[in-house]
This record gives structure tokens, C-alpha cells and sequence, in this order.
């Protein structure tokens, strides 16, 4: 009997043991499985970093003005804190990008730029409308979007005065309005808009006159092609052209000038430009779409010793840039870091956060010697395969 009962107390310890193993394990997984619940619980609850443009952009002095005459702002001085980021993600609040054209480098990087920061910020982008260079279309574009009751609305105005309506209307219905680049004629800061974001249209246009200026020795005949519309931007960059052009290079002449109304025109406006005056040595182009244009126009003119400088670093231009083409440089805009700071623009009003009237991003200088790295800061990814080819 004592044997039994020995035996019985034997087997009853082996059990508790393996009970109390088991426990063990089962508290290790218990305890792994709260540790990743809890884990979990704080990725939700869990405050973003601050929130800022990329601090490596080189400071320059900004020598842009806002559309009414306004001072600049240095972008990178905006900033959003982990705990607004945090107050605006329990708002849960709503945004729509209104582009003026959607079918270039420029356009898709402002676009992911907003995409990227809205949704660090728990924004929820409703729609993103293309007006294809149309003010009609984007005045329809609006009502589109007000439908969707956003709380956000940043847009570029196609025009600024046949939007202006359709932009007020927006305000006039409680939603915060950011504008890139320009402002709708009659709308006041503060009470019809946030701010407007920029780059240092101005400082490009220097940029690009420096650029031909050294490619032609300081001396020759150039073409420049305008854009013949009531646009705050493209005027600045046109005029920082002409005004270094000059007053700094005397023996550079500015033989012809001729206008664009949209971005296909360049071929056009640039074959008669050399058709009129063959002895061309360089041309301008505001902006980079029109530039292909004028490319193309060039070659077909058999220009070989020939400087074309424009705005906007645009894969094709890069690329051949990157080839030691015609285009020999350019001014670049920072398209994403605009995105991102119109973001937080946007973040700012929804805080009740005062926000500067005017802000810039620098003007960045792009020739053959740095494409690779001006496309890495400008985009925020590497330069495409065949860039990176070209340019070494």
C-alpha cells in the first residue's frame, strides 16, 4: 500500500511538473502574444516624426516674391511636430488636388509629394482632378470635387481669373485652400486661402541665364519663348532671364522672342524662331514640355553648336542634358518638397496655426557635372536607368 501510494505521489509530481512547464510555456507564449498585441496597440496609437521638407536643399537667398509682392518664406522652415501630426490624424480629415495638367515629371512629383505627406498626417485624398490646361474644365473640376465635401483643397489655378469663382466658392464653403504656385485674382489670404507655395521661379531664371551665359562664352544671338499668359510664375522666370541677361552679359543680344499659350507650342514657336533668324546661337524655353518642343525644332534645323536652357527637370530635358545634347542645363524646381509643403500648410490650417502668406523652395542649379544628384533631390529617388547611362 505504501508502495501504491508512492508511486501515486510520484506521478502526481511529474504531472504537476509538466503542468508547471507547460504553464511556463504557455505564459511565455501568453506573454509574447500581449507583448505583440501590445506592440500593435502602440504602432496604432504610435505619434509620426515631425514632419519637414528635405533639409539637405541647398540655402540660397530666395528671390522670388509672392504673387502680391510678398517676402518669401524659406520652406524649410515649416515643420509639423509629432504632436500635431497626432492631433490632426484624430481629426480624421479629408483632401482633393485640383492640377491645372497632370501629364508631366513636375505635375506627378507635386502630386506624390501631397499623396505621401497627407498620409503621414492621416489625410484621406479623395480625388485628384487634370484640367488639361483648360479653365472650364477645371472650374467643373471643382464642383466635382466640392461634392465630395473635402476638408483640403490644394490647386494651381488654370487661370487666375475665370477660377477665381469656383476657387472662392471653396472657401466660402469652409475649406482650406492651398494654391501652388499662383492665386486666383480678388482671393485674400487668410480668408480665402492659406498660402500659396512656390519655387524661386526668379532664382531659376538666373539659373538658366547663367547657364547660357557661360556656354556661349558671354557673347552671341539667343531666342527667347515666353508664355504669353497672365501666369504670376512662368513671368518671373522669363523676366530673371532677360534682367541677367542684360545687365550682366552685354554682348549676349536677345534677337527674338516669341509666345506660347500651352506646352505643345515649342516646336512651333521655336521652328520659325530659327527659320526667321539662322544665326541663332541659343534659345530659352520657360519651361521644360515647350523645351522638347524646341529641341526637336533645333534638330530639324541641323543646329549642332546650338545652347537651349530652360525650367523644370523633366526626364527627357535630364536625359539629354545627361547626353550633352542642345540643353545644356537648367533651373530645377523642387516639385516634391512643394507637395510636402503645401501639406503642412494645410496641416497648419486645420491647427489654427498661422501660416506665411508666401513660401519658396530654393532655386537649384542643374547642369551635365550634377544631374545624377539634382534628380535624387529633386525627386527623391534615384535618376532613371537610362539617365544614368547617359550621364557617364
Amino acid at each position: 500500500m505504501k508502495k501504491l501510494l508512492s508511486i501515486i505521489t510520484m506521478i502526481l509530481i511529474i504531472t504537476s511538473i509538466a503542468l508547471v512547464g507547460c504553464g511556463k510555456d504557455s505564459s511565455t507564449t501568453s506573454s509574447g502574444s500581449k507583448e505583440t498585441e501590445s506592440t500593435k496597440t502602440e504602432e496604432t496609437v504610435a505619434v509620426s516624426g515631425p514632419i519637414t521638407i528635405n533639409q539637405d536643399i541647398p540655402d540660397q537667398e530666395i528671390l522670388s516674391k509672392g504673387p502680391s509682392g510678398e517676402a518669401a518664406v524659406s520652406a524649410k522652415t515649416l515643420q509639423l511636430t509629432e504632436e500635431e501630426v497626432q492631433k490632426i490624424k484624430e481629426g480624421k480629415y479629408t483632401a482633393a488636388i485640383v492640377m491645372h495638367y497632370a501629364g508631366n515629371d513636375w505635375a506627378t512629383a507635386q502630386i506624390d509629394g501631397l499623396k505621401a505627406t497627407f498620409a503621414k498626417m492621416g489625410i484621406k485624398v479623395v480625388a485628384v482632378t487634370d484640367a488639361q490646361f483648360k479653365a472650364e474644365k477645371q472650374v467643373s473640376d471643382i464642383e466635382t470635387v466640392l461634392a465630395k465635401k473635402p476638408d483640403i483643397i490644394v490647386g494651381i489655378p488654370v487661370d487666375p481669373v475665370s477660377t477665381a469663382s469656383a476657387f472662392k466658392k471653396a472657401a466660402d464653403a469652409g475649406v482650406k485652400v492651398v494654391f501652388m504656385d499662383n492665386k486666383p485674382k480678388g482671393l485674400e489670404v487668410g480668408k480665402d486661402y492659406v498660402s500659396v507655395v512656390s519655387a524661386d521661379n526668379y532664382g531659376n531664371g538666373v539659373q538658366a541665364a547663367e547657364i547660357i551665359a557661360k556656354q556661349l562664352g558671354g557673347k552671341g544671338k539667343i531666342g527667347v519663348i515666353y508664355h504669353d499668359a497672365d501666369y504670376f510664375v512662368t513671368k518671373q522666370r522669363t523676366e530673371a532671364f532677360e534682367k541677367t541677361i542684360k545687365e550682366k552679359y552685354p554682348k549676349i543680344k536677345i534677337v527674338e522672342r516669341g509666345g506660347i499659350i500651352g506646352p505643345n507650342d515649342g516646336e512651333k514657336v521655336a521652328s520659325g524662331m530659327l527659320t526667321k533668324n539662322r544665326d541663332l546661337d541659343g534659345m530659352f524655353v520657360v519651361w521644360d514640355v515647350p523645351a522638347e518642343g524646341a529641341l526637336a525644332a533645333a534638330r530639324t534645323a541641323g543646329k549642332k553648336n546650338f545652347v537651349i536652357t530652360t525650367i523644370d527637370l523633366g526626364t527627357n530635358v535630364a536625359l539629354d542634358i545627361a547626353s550633352n545634347g542642345l540643353i545644356k542645363g537648367l533651373g530645377a524646381q523642387l516639385p516634391y518638397d512643394q507637395g510636402i509643403s503645401e501639406a503642412i500648410l494645410a496641416g497648419y490650417s486645420l491647427l489654427g496655426k498661422e501660416a506665411p502668406a508666401y513660401v519658396a523652395v530654393p532655386a537649384l542649379n542643374v547642369t551635365k557635372e550634377n544631374v545624377l544628384d539634382a534628380w535624387k533631390l529633386v525627386y527623391h529617388q534615384e535618376a532613371p536607368k537610362s539617365i544614368q547611362g547617359a550621364a557617364k
